[in-house]
């Protein structure tokens, strides 16, 4: 019988990997590998000489790595409209905030969806096979809807979830007016995409958090009630803490305590919660989030181009907190190359003069393993049988990495990055030789290109406020 990839039955072979590096509790790299999926598991995973056969797909992976697929904790997709606006690119969090607010309140849930796509390209590009967007503004009827529908038609594993602003300037918080909404709105459409989107089952391509998006912008009455619906709905809790001084130094002045601390008064703290950035998070937060299994999705290239500051991420993982790898916005990274941002955790946990602070293995572990864990997955981040069947793979015979030979696997890390040469998502294969094969990406970019255009005002493009 001639079967496809999406025939519950069908199998792939991924044969003859110079290495697959599972990523699991005992870390195997196995040499000389292969991985067969049946329908959307990994049925076997092991010698290539033990794995010689007839499959209803093959890829051949010699002078590759396979790995688990990587995974992002923390984006914010809409954001690719507005790169590198020259008025914002030397500006700390709150001042870039400001100057891009104005210009986010003209999206539409056309430019919602065009940019959604692009964020998603690029990070199945990079070998990124699941993704949570943190989606936090809804002008001119956009919905989180317009989102989660193109993952589906991507083919991304996607953790959407539901951001919020209630707190406008004149109550004191950061973002405009216009750009909060009523909070009993927001708790009813956060009831509405759960009862629509989530399915918390095992290989679930879809599901929804909630995600209040920050000290600043929201009020403590609806951290509660979205911290209550969550856990009465069993969906996880997200949210940006600690991310600079200012934010630290608001929590302090308008709640009278640290952003941790803040975390544990409203009960946001546990297994189901995981915050974004937390580079201010200080040894008591450390110890807080570590004794709750409270997650961080760490944002390394954002925090340095804010000039946030270095997160400290080693003494997080030497206490026991679930730590996560993230790009973050597309406009506050400028890029979503997940690969990437691996590379950049280990470099700037390096910077204060600790050349073993983050190993290449750790932070591929923080990219696979570790960000399953953070967004409750059991299912991901580890290449073994029974697992969904996710998996990135790069090609090692490119110049960047000539001369790294003597270990595959951490020269991923340490050598330029790389785009993935396949991706597979649910025995899916998405990306094939380089190339996208859900999205006519060169026309894509086209109407991208031109919506960003349309968005951003002339002003702003010759860089004045």
């Amino acid at each position: 019988m001639n079967r496809t990839a999406n025939h519950p039955q069908a199998t792939l072979l991924l044969r003859h990997a110079s290495m697959v590096a599972t990523m699991d509790g005992t870390d195997r790299e196995l040499r000389d590998a292969s991985v067969l999926i049946r329908g959307q598991t990994i049925a076997a995973i092991g010698p290539a000489a033990e794995l010689a056969i007839d499959a209803d797909q093959v890829l051949d992976c010699r002078d590759c790595v396979v790995l688990p697929g990587l995974i992002n904790t923390h984006h914010h997709f809409f954001q690719t409209l507005t790169r590198a606006v020259p008025a914002g690119q030397n500006a700390e969090l709150f001042d870039w905030l400001m100057l891009h607010y104005p210009i986010w309140q003209a999206l539409t849930p056309e430019m919602i969806r065009v940019s959604a796509t692009t964020a998603m390209a690029e990070l199945l590009l990079s070998g990124c096979t699941t993704a949570a967007d943190h989606l936090y503004l809804y002008p001119n009827g956009s919905t989180l809807d317009d989102t989660i529908e193109v993952a589906v038609e991507i083919g991304l594993r996607f953790h959407a979830t539901r951001g919020s602003m209630s707190v406008g300037q004149s109550s004191g918080g950061l973002p405009p007016d216009a750009l909060c909404e009523q909070e009993d709105a927001v708790l009813r459409d956060c009831e509405r995409l759960i009862d629509t989107w989530h399915d918390g089952a095992d290989q679930a391509m879809v599901r929804i958090a909630l995600a209040p998006c920050s000290p600043f912008s929201v009020s403590e009455g609806l951290m509660r009630d979205t911290r209550r619906l969550a856990r009465d709905r069993r969906v996880r809790l997200h949210t940006h803490l600690a991310e600079n001084q200012r934010d630290v130094d608001y929590t302090r002045e308008r709640f009278n305590c640290t952003p941790a601390q803040y975390c544990e008064r409203l009960e946001w703290l546990g297994d189901d919660v995981w915050h974004a950035h937390c580079v201010k998070l200080d040894s008591a937060g450390i110890a807080a989030f570590a004794a709750s299994g409270t997650g961080v999705a760490h944002c390394p290239s954002s925090n340095m181009r804010l000039a946030s500051g270095i997160a400290p991420i080693r003494a997080m993982l030497d206490a026991g907190v679930p730590v996560s790898i993230a790009v973050d916005g597309s406009a506050s990274n400028d890029g979503s190359h997940l690969l990437a941002e691996v590379r950049q955790a280990l470099l700037l946990s390096r910077v204060g003069g600790n050349p073993a602070a983050l190993s290449a293995r750790e932070a591929l572990q923080c990219a696979t393993r570790g960000g399953a864990r953070v967004l409750g997955r059991s299912d991901v981040g580890v290449l073994a049988p029974g697992m969904a069947a996710d998996l990135a793979v790069f090609d090692l015979n490119g110049v960047g990495f000539a001369g790294a030979g003597h270990d595959p696997l951490g020269a991923l890390v340490f050598c330029a990055p790389a785009q993935a040469r396949h991706c597979v998502v649910n025995g899916r294969v998405v990306v094939r030789e380089g190339e996208l094969q859900t999205l006519d990406l060169p026309a894509h970019l086209a109407r991208h290109r031109a919506l960003a255009r349309n968005l951003v005002g002339t002003d702003l493009l010759r860089g004045n406020a």
